[in-house]
């Protein structure tokens, strides 16, 4: 269902420091000659599972469709890595990279982040934490099926009902790993959605699945952003629920939106 993808000129796992430790940070290089934009791919699973394996093809994918090299972060997981760790680690990542470009022959210029489910989370976070913190610039962010709002109240969490891949209680049991305190769920860093300022953010391809309590999570986030000024592309894939995107080799609809998100992303270095 999910395909191997075409093979990368590199593939490489680094050891890249972060607070209190250290990290592996997958690298796909595609073919051809650099300095190479940069895709920051942050995987889902709840902040409490998933490993850099589960998307390499993915990840392949967007190296030689985006001409882009693409960093995989393996950050640390809930619940013995909480809130928040996760972001944190992916603000780290994104720091040492940056300050390694030109070992690594990359553009510092182009960089991009983006992740699916609790990696469109994170990553949406790690754009409000760079702009706080007068980090890396970056020029993109796209967000796949991403959990947005921590204090659940958007209402496809009430409308979708369960039985669609990914469920109430589901739900509640990640967020009951990832946040030490319910009560983080505002934090901005936690629940990017309830930011109080969007301005300055780097444009958005966000995408939501029809059947998924977290659709609207994507939809608001989209239209708060283009409130604040950011432009933000918003796809909503009919009649799918909440990972069923990944299934490229079995889903025509599936297969269509990468090559769509992939070009996009394209299009997101050169803006």
């Amino acid at each position: 269902m999910i395909p191997a993808g075409p093979v990368p000129a590199e593939q490489v796992d680094l050891d890249v420091p972060v607070r209190d430790g250290r990290i592996r940070v997958r690298i796909y290089r595609p073919h051809g000659s650099g300095p190479f934009p940069l895709y920051l791919f942050i995987h889902g699973g709840g902040w409490c599972t998933g490993t850099v394996e589960e998307r390499d093809g993915r990840c392949r994918a967007i190296a030689a469709g985006a001409r882009c090299v693409v960093a995989s972060v393996d950050y640390r997981l809930a619940p013995e890595n909480a809130f928040p760790t996760p972001v944190e680690d992916c603000y780290s990542a994104l720091e040492w990279l940056v300050d390694h470009a030109d070992r690594l022959d990359l553009d510092a210029a182009r960089v991009a982040v983006g992740g699916e489910s609790a990696g469109g989370n994170l990553a949406a976070a790690l754009c409000l934490m760079s702009r706080d913190r007068g980090g890396p610039s970056i020029v993109y962010q796209w967000l796949d099926v991403p959990a947005l709002d921590l204090t659940l109240s958007q209402p496809s969490f009430r409308d979708v009902p369960d039985g669609y891949l990914l469920d109430s209680a589901a739900i509640e049991e990640f967020l009951d790993c990832y946040l030490a305190d319910r009560t983080m769920a505002t934090d901005p860093y936690a629940s990017p959605l309830l930011a109080p300022d969007l301005s300055g953010l780097p444009p958005a391809w966000i995408m939501s699945a029809e059947f998924d309590k977290l659709r609207d999570d994507g939809r608001a986030y989209a239209a708060a952003l283009e409130a604040a000024g950011v432009p933000a592309t918003y796809r909503m894939l009919s009649g799918h629920v909440h990972l069923t995107f990944a299934f490229t080799r079995l889903l025509p609809s599936a297969a269509d939106y990468e090559r769509a998100a992939i070009a996009a992303l394209a299009r997101g270095f050169e803006r």
